[in-house]
């Protein structure tokens, strides 16, 4: 079946309806939890569509927490689907920045604190993968978005409190959106501003590694409000 075709078998975008095939492939059991998904390739050709309507699906997944993508492994199924994740608020002007960045700041705060409490040596390991990919993105002059988002999934999931956990999944898109705004914003970033976003990163991880709460939690709201700041940074206020 060709795209032409696929658009006409009922409503949604191409990479919609592809979404939803995966999910189905992931629910039927084709492609269980732990599992490589096939290349974008194989899945071009078994759903008939192209590479890029693939590839915007699977973003779409990783998005939802559904896969992960693995620098240089290909992209895995981390968890079973489960209802739509909700439609996250729209952001529509400076102060629903403030706002998101105090929601943000309460909800990891407490999920990176139950983290250090909470966590096992398999939450850690995740954590730190997550950190040391961001890093290597980052600093090979890529947006680290995707990397970004996991590290700080990672962290939530560490926590074993599920609130926590769907708290930062449907927190994702704004997650997403702000780190495109602050590129924008700010333009390319330098090594300076690469070493200082991780060190703000490491003092997380740490934190979390010597079972600290109270350190964990301040860390975390201190990476929130520079990461507030350096979106401001350069923008005109109307």
């Amino acid at each position: 079946m060709n795209e032409s075709l696929l658009l006409l078998d009922g409503a949604g975008s191409l990479p919609d309806k592809i979404y939803t095939r995966v999910v189905e492939a992931i629910l039927r059991g084709d492609f269980s939890p732990s599992r490589k998904l096939p290349t974008e390739g194989v899945l071009a050709d078994r759903f008939g569509v192209s590479r890029p309507t693939v590839r915007e699906a699977l973003s779409r997944l990783r998005s939802d927490g559904v896969v992960e993508s693995r620098r240089g492994a290909g992209s895995y199924v981390v968890r079973l689907p489960g209802p739509p994740v909700p439609i996250a608020t729209p952001i529509k002007s400076l102060a629903d920045i403030e706002r998101y960045y105090a929601f943000r700041t309460c909800v990891e705060s407490g999920a990176a604190a139950a983290a250090a409490e909470f966590r096992d040596a398999a939450d850690l390991e995740a954590i730190r993968g997550g950190y040391e990919a961001l890093s290597t993105a980052m600093e090979g002059g890529h947006s680290g978005i995707e990397e970004d988002v996991r590290f700080h999934l990672a962290i939530a999931r560490a926590s074993h409190n599920p609130f926590f956990v769907a708290s930062v999944e449907t927190g994702v898109a704004p997650i997403r959106q702000f780190v495109e705004l602050a590129r924008s914003v700010t333009g390319k970033k330098t090594l300076e501003r690469v070493r200082t976003v991780q060190a703000e990163h490491l003092a997380i991880v740490e934190a979390i590694a010597r079972r600290s709460p109270g350190d964990a939690a301040e860390a975390i709201a201190t990476h929130i409000r520079n990461a507030r700041r350096r979106i401001f940074e350069g923008t005109p206020v109307p």
